[in-house]
């Protein structure tokens, strides 16, 4: 789940990230602000989803996947639409 906050007077927007899935021991988010190489934690809450929140630049798209346990790929399935990657899958766009 993607939920947005965005505010009058700022030039940004405050993303909330909510991603849950099966044996989930870590979950990061890959490729927000173009930065596919040092991925963004997210923290495992009680209820076992993993959640983190980051502020983007207003009038902005930003690709990105979920990476969970380190090793499989996600896509989120609220995201504002996909775009292909050079893989041959896709990725989750949010639009700001």
């Amino acid at each position: 789940m993607v939920k947005k906050t965005y505010y009058k007077t700022k030039d940004y927007c405050k993303v909330k990230f909510t991603f849950t899935t099966d044996g989930a021991v870590d979950i990061k988010i890959a490729g927000l602000n173009n930065n596919w190489t040092r991925p963004l934690e997210m923290k495992k809450k009680k209820d076992g989803s993993f959640t983190t929140e980051i502020n983007l630049p207003k009038e902005s798209t930003h690709q990105f996947k979920y990476i969970v346990n380190d090793r499989d790929w996600y896509n989120e399935p609220e995201a504002d639409n996909e775009a292909p990657n050079e893989f041959g899958g896709t990725n989750s766009v949010l639009v700001l």
